[in-house]
C-alpha cells in the first residue's frame, strides 16, 4: 500500500453551514504536502474532521489502507497556537513527555528510556536548553518547536500540523521545515496547513488547493501556476505572478 492517507467525498458542516464539500485525494506515502486556500476555505476544518477531532457530515478516510482507529498511535497532530493554553502549568519538557503516553498501557508511566528519548526529540528541534521552562513562557517559534519535540517524541508515521508557520520567527521556521525535510527523507508523511504562496514551491513537492471545495491537488509548481491559483483567491486579489505571491489564509 503506497497511500499513507486517503480522503473520498468529505463533507463538513459548523453552525449550520458547508463549510467542506466533496473532498477527496489521496496523498503517497513519503509526502511533504503543503494545504493551501484563502481565509475561511476549510483548510483546518478538512484536517481537523480527517482526524476525526470534529464530526463530519460523511466521507470516508483510510490511513495506510485500514480505519484511522488503527493508527491513531502512530498519528501526530500539532494544533495551531491559538487552540493551545499556554497558561497550563506543564514545562517544556513534560510537553515533549506527552508525546510518548500513546505507546504506554493504562496506568504505566514513561520509562527512564522514554524520557530518555523525549530530551533527544527537544535536542533535535533545539530546545533542550529550556526544558524546565513553563510552556507560557516561550516566544511563538519557541512554542511550536516544542510542539514538534511532543510529535516527534511519539514516533508517528504520518504527522499533520496546522498553521506551524504563523507568527513565528524566521529562526524557528527554518528549524521546523528542515525538521520535515529529514521526516519526508525518512520515509514519514506529512500535511501541513499553510499560508505563505511565496514559499508554497521551495517548502512542499504538492500541494492542495481548497476553497470550501478541491479547487486542484498535485505536484507544486503545477498547482501555483496563475490559472489554477485564481479559482480559489479571484475574490482577494485581481492580479497574480507565478511566483512570489504572499496571501495571507
Amino acid at each position: 500500500m503506497d497511500e499513507a492517507l486517503k480522503i473520498d467525498h468529505l463533507y463538513v458542516s459548523y453552525l449550520g453551514n458547508q463549510v467542506v464539500k466533496d473532498i477527496s485525494f489521496s496523498v503517497d506515502k513519503s509526502s511533504l504536502v503543503g494545504i493551501i486556500g484563502p481565509n475561511g476555505a476549510g483548510k483546518s476544518t478538512m484536517m481537523k474532521a480527517a482526524l476525526h477531532l470534529i464530526p463530519k457530515d460523511k466521507g470516508e478516510v483510510q490511513i495506510f489502507g485500514e480505519s484511522l482507529k488503527k493508527w491513531r498511535k502512530k498519528i501526530a497532530y500539532v494544533p495551531q497556537r491559538s487552540d493551545i493554553d499556554w497558561d497550563f502549568p506543564i514545562t517544556v519538557f513534560d510537553v515533549v513527555l506527552l508525546g510518548t503516553y500513546p505507546k504506554l498501557g493504562l496506568f504505566k508511566r514513561p520509562t527512564k528510556s522514554d524520557r530518555e528519548w523525549a530530551y533527544e526529540c527537544l535536542k533535535t528541534v533545539g530546545m533542550e536548553t529550556f526544558s524546565n521552562r513553563q510552556i507560557g513562557e516561550l516566544s511563538g517559534g519557541q512554542q511550536q518547536r516544542v510542539f514538534l519535540a511532543r510529535a516527534l517524541a511519539q514516533k508517528a508515521e504520518l504527522f499533520f500540523l496546522d498553521e506551524p508557520f504563523v507568527g513565528i520567527d524566521v529562526a524557528s521556521e527554518e528549524t521546523i521545515i528542515n525538521i520535515l525535510r529529514e521526516l519526508k527523507k525518512e520515509g514519514k508523511t506529512i500535511l501541513v496547513v499553510h499560508h505563505d504562496l511565496s514559499k508554497a514551491e521551495s517548502y512542499f513537492d504538492h500541494l492542495l488547493l481548497l476553497n470550501k471545495n478541491m479547487i486542484h491537488y498535485g505536484a507544486s509548481e503545477e498547482v501555483l501556476q496563475p490559472e489554477v491559483i485564481t479559482k480559489a483567491y479571484a475574490n482577494q486579489f485581481s492580479f497574480l505572478q507565478p511566483k512570489g505571491v504572499n496571501v495571507t489564509s
